[in-house]
C-alpha cells in the first residue's frame, strides 16, 4: 500500500507569525493562501502545512497521487483502495471516504496514541 508524499500539518495560532519562523529555518513557500490562513512549506524534501483554524492538532497528512513535490504520480494506490485495506485490517476510521466516488477524497484515522492521520487524494 502505497500512501504518497508525507507531510506534518501543524495547527498554528498565528499564520504569519509560523510563515515567518519556518522561514528562518530555511523553509520556502511552495502552496496555499496566507489570507485563507494556510501554506505549505518545504525545505529539501520535508514538507510541513501550516494551518490557522483548520485542524484540531498537528496532524501526519498522506496525498496518495503525489510525490514530495506534489507532482502527480502515474501509478498510486487509490483512497479507496487504501480504505478497504485498512478496514480489511480491522483500523477503525474516523472519517471514511465514499467509495460511490472517483477522483479527490480523504480519510481520518488515529494512531494508538490518539495522532491524528489524514490521508488526503487530490486527484
Amino acid at each position: 500500500m502505497e500512501l504518497g508524499a508525507f507531510s506534518v500539518s501543524l495547527k498554528v495560532k498565528d499564520i504569519k507569525k509560523s510563515v515567518e519562523f519556518y522561514q528562518k529555518l530555511g523553509f520556502t513557500y511552495k502552496n496555499g493562501n496566507i489570507d485563507q490562513k494556510w501554506v505549505v512549506l518545504k525545505n529539501g524534501n520535508t514538507v510541513i502545512g501550516l494551518f490557522e483554524g483548520y485542524i484540531e492538532g498537528n496532524t501526519l497528512t498522506f496525498n496518495p497521487g503525489w510525490d514530495q513535490n506534489a507532482k502527480n504520480l502515474e501509478n498510486f494506490t487509490d483512497i479507496r483502495e487504501i480504505q478497504k485495506t485498512l478496514k480489511s485490517e480491522n483500523v477503525k476510521l474516523d472519517r471514511e471516504a465514499d467509495e460511490n466516488t472517483k477522483g479527490p477524497e480523504y480519510i481520518l484515522l488515529k494512531d494508538p496514541d490518539g495522532n491524528p492521520i489524514l490521508i488526503d487524494q487530490h486527484r
